[in-house]
């Protein structure tokens, strides 16, 4: 009998047996005698934080599948108390690992990347902030929490904000426009509230900054995403490339958006409808939608079909949008189980195949993965995350007409298009976190009249329609990753900007385009970002030219589709 998600048991951790067995290990490890001794040690200290992660892992799942789950959510606030402690293991083990006497030896045998990652990891945690840690992940579940609480009566059906999209993509301007509005007033409604736990979010962040040492949250944001060989500067440098380069373009795309439409100028509401015959949507339910993912990924490689037969065998897999279910779409590892799992909320639209396509990028690189004993090296730092589930959105292209039959060169067109014009928006969210943690003392209301001046930079057509808090700044409310994870929104547009390049690759030899994909899934998190780009020879996004010259590429594929039936 094949065992599935359902079956896989969760309890609750011990933290004191696991600090205990912790602190065991580690002074086996800090007197090995020989380096087998300590590398024995290190495997016996993963399983340890294997099994921690696991139970963390399927709690947050079963949490986010249903809000409303008391067990689950129980279980979810005891992580938030117990996740400092955990850290603190993490701390323990990676100081002894970079003062160990076998240091040059387990490079050799674990690879530099660990050692690079635990003396990162060292500058962020203290024991003095664990008080401050339990604060400050108990404000992103609170904001988790109300995001996920929409229950918002429209049209004699009671939605969450992931089911409206169907009405977003509406032929009738005014279904958009009163569905949107509808939509917003959670928003405007819940204003005060999520300017309250951002206003606590920042001044905690702040303050643990000051007590590790740092002058801002900033720098301590950078070495939480772990980034390693650039820095601020270089991340700085690239948005102003977009800025330079893309903001034009987008602005392009948005007049020919309108003129496909047949409006004078895009309203905030007419931003999902790019097509007066209708928006790309699948042709197909949700089972169909599986069904023909597993022949496209039979089809795709071998790899890819070994995994698909594992994640439906075991039901890896949540995508349908209900109530009661947390926004967005993700995937992560349930680690004594081997197995990825991906969370969706799917809605009718050609979100559904993007991030059903996007979330098995991560989930089958986690699969190739697996042979690798260290649980750093499951994932990849996240920048180079996004380039596996990016990319495979395009590897995926030729299977398309599985899903949008008709429609396929129109969703084709909305992909290229909506990846393009991603690019500004994904670095107005990175500078505004710069500015925000730069100045953590500012109210609510400059901060959000910063953002009005980003959008004025980075998208300076977008038109609110009057919708009050909208006008003043309150977009980037929605973005779950500015309250949960900060400084992670810049990894998606660097990611974008190496998808491209895969693109660009398929496009020339396919073969060739598959081979340096799975290289760079094999590799995992077992090498830095700069060096996973270097493996497969992409084009660095901190180097000037890079991307212009992709844009324009990419621009130009949008060009040769024929638009004259859209």
């Amino acid at each position: 009998m094949t065992l599935t998600f359902k079956d896989y048991q969760y309890e609750q951790i011990n933290i004191e047996e696991k600090e205990k067995q912790t602190k065991s290990l580690l002074n086996e490890f800090d007197n090995a005698e020989t380096v087998d001794q300590a590398i024995e040690a290190i495997n016996e200290i993963n399983k340890i934080r294997n099994h921690t992660d696991t139970h963390y892992n399927l709690a947050y799942i079963r949490a986010s599948i249903d809000t409303n789950d008391e067990y689950y959510n129980k279980e979810r606030d005891f992580f938030d108390e117990t996740m400092p402690k955990i850290q603190h293991l993490d701390h323990l083990f990676y100081q002894s690992l970079l003062k160990s006497k076998f240091k040059n030896d387990l490079i050799t045998h674990f690879g530099q990347q660990l050692f690079s990652l635990a003396e990162v990891a060292l500058n962020t945690y203290n024991p003095s902030i664990n008080d401050l840690l339990v604060k400050e992940n108990k404000l992103v579940s609170e904001y988790d929490k109300l995001i996920a609480s929409a229950d918002i009566e429209y049209n004699g059906e009671h939605l969450n904000l992931s089911q409206f999209s169907k009405y977003l993509i509406n032929e009738d301007r005014e279904i958009r426009k009163d569905a949107f509005k509808a939509r917003e007033q959670f928003f405007a409604d819940h204003l005060e509230d999520l300017d309250r736990i951002y206003d606590d979010l920042v001044k905690t962040r702040h303050e643990i900054a000051l007590k590790l040492g740092y002058e801002n949250f900033v720098q301590l944001g950078y070495d939480r995403m772990q980034r390693i060989g650039y820095d601020a500067n270089d991340v700085k440098i690239f948005r102003e490339q977009v800025k330079e380069h893309v903001v034009p373009i987008t602005e392009e795309i948005k007049s020919q958006h309108a003129k496909r439409i047949g409006v004078d100028s895009l309203k905030a509401y007419d931003n999902n409808f790019t097509f007066k015959t209708g928006s790309p949507k699948p042709q197909i339910s949700t089972e169909e939608i599986v069904k023909n993912a597993k022949k496209m990924y039979h089809e795709r490689s071998k790899e890819t079909g070994h995994f698909i037969d594992f994640m439906i065998d075991k039901q890896l897999f949540d995508l349908e949008a209900k109530k009661g279910k947390e926004s967005g779409g993700y995937c992560t590892i349930i680690n004594d189980f081997k197995s990825p799992f991906i969370f969706a909320n799917f809605n009718g639209t050609q979100g559904d195949i993007e991030v059903m396509t996007h979330e098995a990028g991560h989930a089958f690189q986690v699969y190739e993965s697996l042979k690798y004993s260290v649980p750093e090296y499951y994932f990849p730092t996240s920048e180079a995350c996004e380039i596996h589930s990016m990319s495979m959105e395009y590897l995926t292209y030729p299977w398309m007409s599985l899903f949008f039959k008709q429609d396929t060169d129109k969703f084709k067109l909305a992909h290229l298009e909506d990846n393009i014009k991603f690019l500004p928006y994904g670095v107005a969210v990175d500078e505004f976190q710069h500015f925000v943690y730069e100045n953590p003392d500012i109210s609510s209301e400059e901060r959000r009249k910063a953002w009005s001046d980003l959008e004025n930079k980075y998208f300076p057509s977008v038109d609110y329609d009057n919708i009050q808090h909208l006008e003043n700044g309150a977009f980037w409310h929605r973005q779950g990753h500015i309250f949960a994870s900060p400084f992670y929104y810049i990894d998606y547009t660097l990611a974008t900007i190496c998808a491209m390049q895969f693109f660009i690759k398929q496009e020339a030899d396919p073969e060739q385009a598959w081979s340096d994909y799975l290289k760079i899934c094999q590799i995992g998190g077992s090498q830095s970002f700069i060096d996973i780009m270097a493996s497969v020879q992409l084009q660095s996004p901190f180097e000037e030219g890079t991307v212009k010259s992709i844009i324009e590429t990419l621009y130009k594929a949008t060009q040769n589709i024929d638009q004259s039936e859209f």
